[in-house]
């Protein structure tokens, strides 16, 4: 029995198991730097969100106060300006 098992049982050569080795180890590596590039890459993104939204933030709060002194300068406008008359022809 034991003699047709080794007859039966394909030869498994240690060249192919380390080639398969390495070539996973290979991929495993390759894989893995391509996960810190794209951590790398989403640490730069959201700096770059943060930073954007920053500005955005003191651009809005610039636009308020612009518009405050705006809506001034209107009012003292209105003030100092002669109203206009209409005249009525009777």
């Amino acid at each position: 029995m034991w003699n047709m098992m080794c007859d039966v049982m394909p030869t498994i050569s240690e060249d192919s198991i380390s080639q398969r080795s390495s070539q996973f180890s290979q991929e495993d590596a390759n894989f893995e730097q391509l996960m810190v590039s794209m951590l790398d890459e989403r640490d730069k993104l959201m700096d770059s969100l943060r930073e954007t939204q920053d500005r955005l933030s003191d651009t809005e709060l610039k636009l308020t106060e612009v518009e405050k002194e705006r809506d001034a300068l209107q009012r003292q406008i209105a003030a100092n300006l002669p109203q206009e008359q209409c005249c009525r022809i009777s």
